[in-house]
């Protein structure tokens, strides 16, 4: 007869079996505890974004976990259909819906539903024929992971095409040889005047007239660049304005003043909020056979006291001070913010090989600077008194003289105040259009035997 315990009618050799299997019940159940919940983890969409442009239209996912996704094509009616594994939807995912907008040049619509457990199924309903590129991103700055759809049109938007077409490529030039009779029927449209404020008038007509007014022998394109964009805001200020922003605002009232004068015409590598890789601005500039290369941005640094405008141009052989390379470090970081698919890149274009050419275009660039940075001396103090050099990969246009300027510090509370005045705005547009002007009275344009 087995022993029993005074506090339990079972048999001591009973409950020690039982021990036993307790034991090993707890031992598997903590087991499982550890391995289930990552097996079973579903992503979390963390935020959505869809940055429409004529160019393209981005869509980014943004969540805790690096996300997997499969895509295919479907015809009749035109539609993208992507899978995305290891996901429950959510009403973050659900906002997708109603960022898609009627004006968007690619995507009618978006549906979005749990396809099946653990995949969440979008279809995005075309308004005509894409070329897809979907690729993800590691966390870097105050991003997490990040998952883009890239949808670009078969047919791709032609810079001198979308000029022609907006009415924007000859502004009633005088006759230059070699001129397409085709381009001369174009007539221009009014421009709209950009502007940070929608209710006050920008006083463009009271802007000073341009000084050494260079008399051109042929018709100039310029390539104005602001920076960042889209997915990339640049640097915050602390009123929380965006680099992105002030940016586009002044180089669209550069272009109008440029227009306004003869013989200019102007290129914007970006008109709207969309992101842009650094070799694509170069390669837009140099496809429309831009004359100069001017990239716009607004500066920052740690300390909110650095203030100050500044002129850069390219160096091959370092930069010519600590403050330099830093800055050139960060401004060369854009893709990696703005999220850049580094498959699809063709390396050679990626990385614009210095040659023979490039020294003539950092002289060109250092009088080109120069000029613009006496002018802008006079509207606001400069942060150094000479234009400095770095290795900006924005700058690497082999035949075009190409120049960073910063406008102001966008970090310094004071200098964030004037970047976001339409005043101060004014006076930096017509403070580049002189220094440009300057720099043709010096350096006039040489004849090209070129389309224009």
């Amino acid at each position: 007869m087995s022993e029993t315990s005074p506090f339990c009618p079972q048999p001591v050799g009973s409950r020690k079996k039982k021990s036993r299997r307790i034991f090993l019940k707890s031992g598997a159940a903590l087991l499982l505890s550890v391995l289930v919940p990552r097996l079973s983890y579903a992503s979390q969409i963390l935020a959505v974004r869809v940055w429409p442009a004529d160019e393209y239209t981005r869509v980014t996912l943004e969540g805790d976990v690096e996300l997997k996704a499969t895509q295919f094509l479907v015809k009749d009616p035109l539609r993208m259909v992507v899978d995305i594994e290891g996901l429950e939807l959510n009403s973050t995912l659900k906002e997708i819906i109603a960022k898609i907008q009627p004006d968007d040049p690619y995507i009618k619509q978006v549906r979005v539903g749990q396809n099946r457990p653990n995949v969440v199924r979008l279809v995005f309903d075309l308004k005509e024929e894409i070329n897809p590129q979907v690729f993800t991103l590691k966390p870097v700055g105050e991003y997490r992971y990040r998952l883009v759809f890239d949808l670009y049109p078969i047919n791709p938007v032609d810079p001198i095409e979308a000029l022609i077409e907006k009415g924007q490529w000859l502004k009633d030039q005088p006759a230059v040889k070699n001129e397409n009779p085709a381009l001369a029927e174009v007539l221009p449209q009014p421009m709209p005047q950009p502007r940070l404020n929608p209710n006050p008038e920008q006083p463009l007509q009271t802007a000073p007239e341009p000084r050494n007014v260079p008399k051109l022998n042929r018709v100039v394109t310029i390539a104005l660049d602001p920076g960042h964009g889209g997915e990339d805001p640049g640097a915050i200020g602390r009123g929380g304005s965006y680099e992105k922003d002030i940016v586009l605002s002044i180089a669209k009232r550069l272009k109008a003043r440029i227009e306004s004068q003869p013989n200019m015409r102007v290129f914007l590598t970006r008109d709207a909020d969309f992101f842009v890789p650094l070799n694509v601005r170069v390669e837009k500039a140099r496809k429309v056979q831009a004359d100069l290369f001017m990239s716009i941005h607004a500066d920052a640094f740690i300390e909110t006291s650095a203030r100050g405008s500044s002129v850069f141009a390219l160096s091959d052989k370092g930069a010519s001070s600590t403050a330099a390379r830093w800055l050139a470090n960060k401004e060369n970081s854009a893709d990696l913010i703005g999220g850049v698919n580094i498959k699809n890149q063709d390396k050679q274009l990626a990385s614009v090989l210095l040659d023979l050419s490039t020294t003539a275009q950092i002289s060109d660039s250092l009088k080109l600077g120069g000029a613009i940075l006496g002018e802008i001396g006079g509207i606001n103090r400069l942060h150094k008194g000479l234009v400095e050099q770095a290795g900006f990969a924005v700058l690497k246009a082999p035949d075009i003289p190409s120049v960073l300027i910063e406008t102001a510090f966008i970090s310094n509370p004071e200098e964030e105040a004037k970047l976001l005045d339409e005043n101060y705005q004014n006076q930096m547009a017509d403070a580049i259009l002189n220094g440009i002007n300057r720099y043709f009275v010096k350096k006039p344009p040489l004849s090209k035997n070129r389309l224009t």
